[in-house]
């Protein structure tokens, strides 16, 4: 079975170049006159990753086929990829609000998503877990699960 779903966030995006027009409003102003270099490239450095990650992080796609399972935001940046052999449980379930979104380690292993509360837990066989956020969950462990 061949599953491809994508999620996307224009509040992250938003979110992201909203605040990276801080550092651009500060240079347009002219604010840092006669500020040192190093303000300067700091200033510069966060606005490029602020707009980078609105880029990325607009976006998270999912897909199951050929006995894989890979998950990737925006256009195929932070790419991953595992065998379907590998997966002996999928589960869905809610992440907490704490959890918030974007990649990062929670008590149940890494958890992957822009946007909402729902996802899937899935189990490897070596014992690991990882959550991927998606707005359809039950759709998502039926095709893990299936032959």
């Amino acid at each position: 079975m061949t599953y491809q779903h994508t999620q996307r966030s224009l509040q992250l995006a938003l979110l992201n170049g909203v605040v990276a027009l801080i550092p651009i409003g500060m240079l347009a102003s002219g604010s840092l006159t006669g500020a040192p270099t190093g303000a300067w490239i700091t200033l510069l450095a966060t606005m490029l990753i602020l707009l980078v990650s609105a880029f990325t992080f607009s976006s998270f796609t999912i897909t199951v086929g050929d006995g894989r399972l890979a998950w990737w935001f925006g256009p195929r940046l932070l790419r991953k990829e595992i065998p379907l052999a590998a997966v002996v449980a999928a589960e869905p379930t809610t992440t907490s609000l704490v959890n918030g979104w974007g990649i990062h380690l929670t008590t149940r292993g890494w958890l992957y998503n822009i946007k909402g509360r729902q996802a899937v837990l899935v189990s490897l066989r070596d014992g690991k877990q990882f959550l991927l956020g998606t707005d359809e969950p039950s759709v998502l462990a039926e095709v893990l699960l299936s032959p």
